[in-house]
């Protein structure tokens, strides 16, 4: 790895006599797998509200900041532990574009179906790869130039059936958010710092873009319980868990948790709203999957061989 950016050498913790050492890439394993498995449900938490883009925008954002911010307060005043909210320059950067990451997500949720989004936000960790090679100087692996290219023409088969099927606009957003979290994640992995409570400067900025457009007093009490479990509960811990991740794992590595949302997230959606993706949509999203698995699997064997070592990209 570059010099510029923290180091992603293990570090071992203490451990039980007979149980295996928690290393630092284990930890961040651990956090972001959480993570990820928590944001399969959002998608699912939304549509269930069933309420405009720009008032669930507005409402989740403000909920996800209190619930952080409370947190913070708990944690600098009851436990007197120093803990910035925004922390630096790289978290204020970071909260900027996870707000227009938010904007655009939501714009592509209420424009495109489920499974599109999913499959082409799972092109991440290849954006991941170019802005850290851009940006870092992180080498980019002859493996993973054939993975981008195969993700990248999964995204491409989703996105010329979006011209039929009238989805062209949400697809594109999808791919604008994609874009935006690659470079979110890079800048946080760069910091080196515990940017666990970077969601809540992101919250309040997408909230804050949402409301003179919101109408929060159209609500009534079950879509308030959809959207206090997404708004309290599901994403402020999500979020905290993906952000902090980056502190002990690559960005692209970071990223290609969230292969868990695209395999499940479409799942849910099937089982709860019954909507079911083209024949096009998912012949790219399998290749896209497919495509990042084998890449996965690939640093997996390469990481055994090379133990304690982290690369950005294979």
């Amino acid at each position: 790895m570059s010099g510029r950016g923290p180091s992603a050498r293990g570090r071992a913790g203490t451990a039980a006599p007979g149980l295996p050492v928690l290393t630092d890439h284990r930890r961040g394993l651990t956090i972001t797998f959480v993570g990820g498995l928590l944001l399969t449900i959002d998608i699912p938490l939304i549509r269930l509200a069933g309420t405009d883009v720009w008032t669930f925008m507005f409402v989740r954002g403000m909920m996800v900041f209190a619930t952080l911010w409370l947190y913070w307060l708990w944690q600098t005043r009851a436990r007197n532990r120093v803990m910035a909210f925004v922390n630096g320059m790289d978290g204020l950067a970071a909260g900027v574009l996870n707000a227009l990451a938010t904007v655009s997500f939501m714009t592509a949720l209420y424009n495109t179906t489920a499974a599109n989004l999913v499959f082409i936000l799972a092109f991440n960790p290849m954006v991941s790869a170019i802005v850290s090679r851009i940006f870092l100087g992180e080498r980019i692996g002859l493996a993973t130039w054939p993975t981008i290219a195969a993700a990248f023409t999964g995204v491409l088969i989703i996105v010329h059936d979006g011209l039929s099927a009238g989805s062209l606009f949400g697809d594109l957003m999808a791919f604008v958010t994609a874009c935006l979290l690659a470079v979110s994640l890079t800048i946080m992995r760069r910091s080196g710092k515990d940017m666990s409570l970077m969601p809540a400067s992101a919250s309040l900025l997408s909230a804050c873009l949402a409301l003179f457009m919101a109408q929060p007093w159209t609500l009534n009490a079950v879509q308030w319980g959809w959207m206090s479990l997404n708004g309290i509960l599901v994403m402020p811990l999500a979020m905290a868990l993906m952000a902090l991740g980056t502190r002990y794992i690559s960005a692209p590595e970071v990223a290609m948790f969230f292969l868990l949302e695209t395999v499940l997230t479409p799942v849910w959606i099937w089982l709860l709203f019954s909507e079911s993706p083209s024949r096009a949509s998912l012949a790219g999203g399998a290749i896209v999957i497919t495509a990042l698995t084998l890449h996965s699997v690939w640093r997996l064997c390469a990481g055994r061989q090379r133990p304690g070592r982290v690369r950005l990209a294979r």
